[in-house]
């Protein structure tokens, strides 16, 4: 699988979309608002997790009155287990970072 850059703001996406269930779906302002960021922000973030085979999309389905069809977003198999890999191999690197320097308690 293509390897992306995992920025700050990727990751919070990212984090959206591990929370996601089909019960509970993630849709484009659902992870603007869950993620703290801005549309100029996220909907670029979906598109490139898109094209690198991370998450699929498909537009809502049945009536929607007052409002355009929802797209909903979600991980691949393997974009849930590159996700789950890369935030694991973050945080053993910031807890080396900060197990190296001393941390604070």
């Amino acid at each position: 699988m293509p390897s992306i850059r995992l920025t700050r703001p990727t990751l919070e996406v990212i984090k959206v979309l591990l929370a996601s269930t089909p019960d509970t779906p993630a849709w484009g302002l659902k992870i603007c608002d869950e993620a703290d960021l801005g549309s100029g922000t996220v909907y670029p973030i979906l598109d490139r997790l898109e094209e690198h085979g991370w998450i699929t999309s498909h537009k809502e389905s049945g009536p929607h009155p007052g409002r355009p069809p929802r797209r909903y977003y979600e991980l691949t198999a393997a974009g849930r287990a590159q996700a789950v890999e890369s935030l694991a191999a973050r945080e053993a690197r910031r807890t080396r970072r900060w197990g190296l320097a001393g941390g604070v308690a």
